[in-house]
């Protein structure tokens, strides 16, 4: 997501920004900008829409002079609120000029602040709902109890936003001073000798200082060139923990997290990219979508819905087909988008198409999506890539907000589509009336407690790196699962191909009498994704069943199975225990130890994990 940095010290400070701002550049943006004070009152801010280079190309036509200074700020910013244009880059001003502000995440209640700003005559010169922050504290240290204390009247403004933010703030009137908040998004402290950094990733200031403080949730925190307070949002320190700690990798490994590949980073980021993905999607009691073009009624009129995907997305949309069909009672295909537009699928006005694409630019899904549009059909698309080509077409859009996913086997952008498919199935039961908003509610507050569990999962990953150093050099793994199980499956034998250029392969267990279970021979591994005995008891025995097949012809199998499953331990040969959850939700766990596998596996074998042979990140033929 968003990129920012913020300096103080006795360096230059837009050389500082810049670096840093290049350095974090691999999170993926749409813009970028910067905010120099020069110490006597001045406050210089630079702001361009594209790539970082647009803005150093206005930085060098300007001239270096404008920006001396030793105290700045920047960001590199990802679209939520506004395009990604010139007025709605960060940094953000006040109507006098002074203060500015940086921003990362969502402030959901902006709309009613803008509403009170706009009614005191301020005048807002952007889209976002950034811009909000920056009048407010203007405003607070104009006038009233906070009048003319920066700090006083940040955490003031802070106290009044509901959402998930890191806020940045500068004041020409205080030109060594930053004063920082965060709620839900990233804020790491950089502790130099006579300089202080911020930053969302401490890949901005490694070069500088490996001492750093990483902010718990509601902390703020006040810096100069010398020292560093952290405080509630009250102001209040006495009650406040933080984290220190020292960068332990070099500057090439900072960008990937001290992993060795960016894949390793990305799983590791899946609990914040499910987290992200559902940002701002609940408000006032209803699932609200990025942009929506797309009334009420027409989605009330919808009797069938279509999903297109390719790879790992075709298996996030199998999925959504067990929840849109759960909640709102409407038929579902889903479709590999490759041989949707070659078979004469059945569209018209009442047909829904979602397309799902992590780039936006997918030949095959883009070809569905015109071909949907060209028969009447509604199409809705989930995506990670803001202004991407799918979306910009499509009549209503949901942007999974992971950040960018650099390794080309998609991991955190898988388990970001699931979600972001069930706010689609919520949505749709929420129109259709089909749900009660307490029941659409419920279901909401059931994901946002999921980014936990994956967290879970992740912290017992040693077992299945174990598991994965023994079966590295086998020539065959298959999988099987029922119900949600078998889209997990699939997505865990396709993790296995293009990872570790094995043979794998994905079955719904059921079928494993019907031919697989041809293949079953003595020691061949065997993943197998257990249902909960409580939320879906009779296929928990109908797959017990079905271990009991392939362990009489020597299998060796490897279960993930809900924690306290007692039944199945007799039947694993190795067991991978995950938290209980709801059915539904259980595939962003259960996910999780098969893409750790999969990475394991590659490595072993001696395979760059991010870089996959003969494999592109995006798609863009046919």
């Amino acid at each position: 997501m968003c990129g920012i940095v913020g300096y103080v010290g006795y360096r230059d400070a837009l050389g500082v920004v810049v670096d840093a701002l290049r350095r974090m550049e691999y999170r993926g943006y749409d813009s970028a900008g910067v905010a120099i004070l020069d110490g006597v009152g001045g406050l210089a801010v630079e702001r361009k829409a594209g790539r970082l280079a647009n803005l150093e190309a206005e930085l060098v036509d300007r001239g270096p002079e404008r920006y001396a200074g030793s105290t700045g700020m920047g960001h590199t910013r990802w679209a939520t609120h506004g395009a990604p244009t010139d007025r709605n880059a960060h940094p953000h001003r006040d109507r006098t000029g002074r203060v500015a502000v940086v921003h990362n995440g969502i402030i959901e209640n902006f709309a009613p602040l803008r509403r009170e700003l706009e009614d005191a005559g301020v005048e807002l010169s952007s889209d976002t709902d950034t811009e909000v922050a920056v009048h407010l504290v203007s405003n607070a240290y104009a006038a009233g109890d906070t009048a003319g204390d920066f700090v006083a009247s940040a955490l003031s403004v802070v106290r009044r936003l509901e959402g998930a933010f890191t806020l940045v703030f500068t004041h020409a009137d205080h030109p060594g001073t930053i004063v920082a908040a965060r709620r839900s998004t990233p804020l790491v402290i950089g502790v130099g000798q006579g300089e202080m950094f911020l930053a969302s990733d401490v890949t901005a200031f490694i070069e500088h200082t490996r001492e750093a403080v990483e902010l718990g949730q509601d902390q703020a925190v006040v810096i100069t060139a010398d020292s560093y307070r952290v405080t509630d949002f009250d102001g209040v320190a006495d009650e406040v923990r933080t984290r220190p700690f020292t960068i332990d990798w070099d500057l090439a490994a900072a960008e990937k997290g001290g992993h060795d590949y960016f894949m390793l980073k990305e799983i590791e980021e899946q609990p914040a990219g499910v987290a992200d993905t559902l940002m701002g999607h609940f408000a006032n009691g209803r699932i609200v979508l990025d942009e929506q073009r797309l009334h009420d009624q027409e989605l009330r009129e919808v009797d069938k819905v279509f999903v297109v995907a390719c790879g790992s997305s075709y298996h996030a949309g199998l999925l959504a087909k067990y929840a849109i069909e759960h909640w709102t009672r409407l038929p579902v295909e889903v479709e590999l988008a490759s041989e949707f537009r070659y078979r004469d699928p059945v569209l018209d006005r009442s047909t829904l198409v979602v397309a799902i694409s992590q780039s936006g630019e997918t030949a095959d899904t883009l070809e569905a999506v015109r071909h949907a549009k060209e028969q009447k059909a509604r199409v809705l698309a989930i995506c990670n890539t803001n202004g991407a080509q799918i979306p910009r077409e499509a009549d209503a859009v949901l942007y999974t907000r992971t950040g960018p996913e650099i390794g080309v086997a998609s991991t955190k952008a898988f388990l970001a589509q699931i979600t972001a498919n069930y706010l689609v199935g919520l949505a749709l039961a929420q129109a259709r009336g089909v749900k009660y908003p307490d029941e659409v509610a419920r279901e909401f507050a059931e994901l946002e407690s999921m980014p936990k569990l994956v967290a879970q999962v992740l912290e017992s990953a040693g077992r299945v790196r174990e598991i994965a150093r023994e079966f590295a050099h086998v020539p065959t793994v298959l999988f099987l699962g029922r119900h949600v199980g078998y889209p997990v499956a699939l997505e865990g034998a396709l993790k296995l191909k293009e990872l570790a250029y094995m043979h794998a392969e994905g079955f719904a267990a059921g079928e494993l009498k019907h031919g697989p279970i041809a293949l079953i021979e003595d020691g061949l591994p065997v993943f197998v994704v257990m249902p909960s005995p409580k939320g879906r008891a009779v296929l928990h025995s109908k797959l017990l069943s079905n271990i009991r097949e392939i362990q009489a012809r020597g299998a060796r199998t490897i279960v993930i199975a809900e924690e306290g499953d007692d039944t199945v331990r007799p039947f694993a040969d190795y067991l991978i225990e995950i938290p209980s959850a709801p059915t539904l939700y259980q595939p962003l766990l259960s996910t999780v130890p098969l893409q750790i596998f999969a990475a394991e596996v590659a490595q072993a074998r001696g395979y760059d994990v991010d870089k996959p042979r003969n494999l592109a990140k995006s798609v863009t033929v046919e």
